[in-house]
């Protein structure tokens, strides 16, 4: 029995571990990097998580953003006033009497014209005495007059007899001045001759100088009471300019205000009377509050809105006081004011403090007081950072930015105290 030949023997191969690896590497690379790409959405979400929970958060609605912009910033202050009439005087009584009225409240009255006369019997008897007066110290001046030349004549009758006297005596020396010198005369006439020369001469000489005296003491004299004189015509016109003060006149073109007495009523000294109003030159009187006062200046111009109509005027005066926390200022108009004016009428006015040209401003609003004008919050996308800035100029609408801002910078100007103080804010839509 034939047996079939043996078959070759082969040997069972058992594949390797790393031919197994080899097949499944791209597969293993793809999951590990979807691994990897897993983790990292996973930190970053919750970097952002924890970013947006630690961080202020506001909605953008209950902010006030505005744009930094290049231009013209206007300086004003808004004010409140009233229209007053530039002339505008109260006339008192000059005397105390009894007042009677010739005009009544709201006539127009022409310059000069008759307002009020007043009834003083006091005045007029004190006149009345000082005139008397006067006529007396006219008579006294007379009287000295006369007096005066009498003792000049006086004088003048003794100089001319003591000049008389020294003649005689001069002519008789001369007489017996041969025979005095022979001594045919005794020397004891001689001598006595001699001093009745010397005596003549005394006697003269004292004369004239009583006469000076005498002239003297009259002109001094006449001098005195021609200023007592004069003094009493000064009294007596004061009293005449008073008594025609008596008689109350408007002292400009004008309508008259108030009457602050009533016909045929006694009034004392310095009593308010009539008030008259000169429609003709009116100003507007301005209420600006202390704090804005410190900026004005004497020109500047001012625009005014009255009863719908508008008109330029400029700052004419300026109180130095203080009431009630506002500083009264005078407005002039320029140009013709408009028609209609009336007394107290209410304006509101805007005053210009001053203009620059070309600089970086922002709308004005809360963030100036609350940050003090030294920072601000910049929106740049959803986020608020806080920003170091420098203010110039504050107008009422906008302010000047200094340093810290650029053109194009979206800030909160209203709503940053939100933030808390934040540095790092997020804004949601």
């Amino acid at each position: 029995m034939n047996m079939p030949p043996p078959q070759p023997r082969v040997p069972h191969v058992i594949a390797e571990p790393l031919a197994t690896d080899q097949a499944r590497a791209p597969q293993t690379r793809r999951w590990r990097a979807l691994l990897a790409l897993a983790v990292a959405c996973l930190l970053a979400g919750g970097a952002w998580w924890a970013w947006a929970n630690s961080a202020r958060s506001v909605t953008l609605d209950r902010l006030q953003v505005a744009q930094v912009v290049r231009g013209d910033l206007v300086r004003d202050a808004q004010v409140q006033g009233r229209v007053v009439a530039a002339v505008s005087p109260t006339l008192f009584a000059p005397a105390a009497g009894t007042v009677t009225l010739a005009t009544q409240a709201g006539d127009t009255v022409a310059a000069g014209q008759v307002l009020a006369r007043i009834d003083s019997p006091e005045l007029a008897a004190e006149r009345a005495r000082e005139a008397a007066t006067l006529q007396q110290l006219r008579a006294d001046q007379a009287r000295q007059g006369i007096t005066a030349r009498q003792q000049r004549l006086a004088a003048e009758r003794d100089a001319a007899e003591a000049a008389l006297t020294l003649q005689a005596a001069e002519r008789d020396q001369q007489r017996s001045a041969e025979a005095c010198s022979q001594g045919v005369v005794p020397q004891v006439d001689c001598l006595r001759r001699q001093d009745a020369v010397q005596a003549g001469r005394i006697r003269g000489d004292h004369a004239a100088r009583q006469l000076a005296l005498v002239a003297a003491d009259s002109d001094f004299e006449a001098q005195s009471l021609a200023q007592r004189v004069l003094r009493q015509q000064g009294v007596l016109t004061e009293l005449d300019r008073r008594l025609q003060a008596l008689v109350v006149r408007a002292p400009v073109a004008a309508r008259v205000g108030a009457v602050a007495v009533a016909d045929r009523a006694a009034v004392a000294a310095n009593t308010p009377l009539i008030s008259v109003v000169d429609l003709s030159r009116l100003e507007v009187e301005l209420q600006v509050a202390e704090a804005a006062a410190a900026d004005l200046g004497l020109g500047m111009p001012v625009s005014l809105r009255i009863g719908g109509q508008d008109a330029r005027g400029e700052l004419a005066a300026i109180a130095p006081d203080v009431q009630a926390g506002q500083v009264l200022a005078r407005v002039r108009f320029v140009g013709a004011p408009p028609d209609g004016l009336r007394q107290n009428q209410r304006v509101s006015a805007r005053i210009l403090i001053e203009q620059k040209p070309n600089v970086l401003t922002v709308a004005r609003g809360p963030f100036v007081e609350a940050l003090g004008g030294h920072a601000a919050y910049v929106v740049d996308g959803d986020t608020a950072v806080r920003r170091p800035i420098r203010l110039g100029a504050l107008g009422v609408a906008a302010v000047e930015v200094a340093e810290g801002l650029a053109a194009g910078d979206r800030v909160v100007i209203g709503g940053s105290e939100l933030f808390e103080g934040a540095p790092l804010a997020r804004v949601r839509p």
